[in-house]
């Protein structure tokens, strides 16, 4: 059975010993509850107190940034890869 893959930058790995996962969801929201169940600490470092993505995050779908930054309610498939990463901004 294939699930979605979830990945996190080495930037998130150093606060938080995190592998990629293989979860069930069929949204990034879903796919995120179930690796915050082996990874209770990431939540805090990706969502804020609402449960809405921090400013300072983004999550790439398939190689596209995801546009519900709030519910996070894009569609995911089974073999479809989530990568978690920090937002870059420049000037």
């Amino acid at each position: 059975m294939i699930m979605p893959r979830v990945s996190f930058t080495t930037n998130l790995k150093r606060h938080v010993d995190c592998t990629e996962q293989f979860v069930d969801g069929e949204t990034v929201s879903a796919a995120l509850e179930n690796v915050f169940e082996s990874y209770p600490k990431l939540r805090g470092y990706i969502l804020d107190d609402q449960g809405s993505l921090h400013r300072h995050m983004a999550i790439i779908v398939n190689g596209e940034a995801i546009a519900d930054r709030s519910h996070l309610a894009h569609p995911v498939g089974k073999d479809d890869e989530i990568y978690v990463m920090q937002a870059l901004s420049g000037g």
